[in-house]
């Protein structure tokens, strides 16, 4: 197979999610707009309260305008580096036997669903990130823009780990009955985790430097940070390297989990 047939068929899937989105336009205002607004609303007045709760003007050495400009920031990385919505769809494609139809495709149910999700973030990334631009001009807080593409880099390539783990939670449902439950609580995890709760600089060592250099923190808090210069590039690297040993190791239990789960569905006739 040539990679350009590769990146044509790849290409088509991305449109496929695109156009399927686009179908439903109330949906994509909900989702592209709606809600990300909502979001950030509340995450400025959290931040409002906390300040106004401590009665200081700074926490851990930063104002409440790098606050805000985390919490605009945070909102909109945060809804890029999930994936939960495909890891149903994958999930249920097993449940279902409608795997069936895609294990006979001259394509992997990994790169269907991968392009599909990239489609999808690239549409809605496109229109949701207004939003936090226009916050950030409105109240004039702390961003650096031209570390903007180096961010945007890093989130993008911690989705495909997202992705990877989202591929074995679903790989996982060859094994076990009602695994819906393992992705609510992989998400919860996440929200404490990628920073998207509260940035991770605050927490005690060693817990903070623990979380920071996990893969899981290049999802808000690394991206973020480095954009409202909480971080320097130093940390972006090396977020870089530890999402490409996730990367590896996750996909390697992933393969094996689902060329075991496979084995064992046909064998089956399921």
């Amino acid at each position: 197979m040539s990679f350009a047939a590769f990146w044509k068929r790849n290409l088509a899937f991305a449109k496929l999610a695109i156009l399927s989105n686009l179908e439903y336009r109330l949906n994509y205002f909900v989702d592209a707009i709606l809600q990300p607004t909502l979001t950030t609303g509340i995450e400025v007045l959290l931040w409002f309260a906390v300040f106004k709760g401590a009665g200081a003007t700074e926490i851990a050495g930063f104002g409440r305008e790098y606050y805000l400009a985390y919490a605009m920031w945070g909102a909109f990385f945060a809804r890029i580096c999930t994936s939960w919505m495909y890891e149903y769809r994958m999930i249920q494609e097993i449940d279902s036997g409608s795997i069936n139809s895609l294990l006979v495709r001259p394509m992997s149910f990994y790169e269907y669903y991968f392009s599909q999700l990239m489609g999808y973030k690239f549409i809605t990334t496109l229109v949701s990130m207004l939003i936090p631009f226009f916050a950030i001009f409105i109240f004039d807080l702390p961003t650096k823009f031209e570390r903007l593409p180096l961010a945007f880099a890093l989130e993008f390539y911690y989705l495909i780990l997202v992705h990877s783990i989202s591929f074995v939670i679903a790989a996982c449902a060859f094994y076990l009955n009602k695994v819906y439950a393992v992705t609510g609580a992989k998400n919860l995890a996440l929200w404490l985790m990628t920073g998207e709760l509260f940035p991770l600089d605050l927490m005690p060592e060693p817990v903070k430097s623990i979380m920071i250099a996990l893969p899981f923190s290049a999802g808000v808090y690394v991206p973020v940070g480095y954009l409202t210069g909480r971080l320097e590039i130093g940390t972006v690297w090396q977020s870089f390297a530890s999402v490409t040993v996730g990367i590896v190791v996750v996909n390697l239990i992933g393969a094996w989990l689902w060329r075991k789960g496979v084995n064992v569905y046909t064998g089956t006739g399921a």
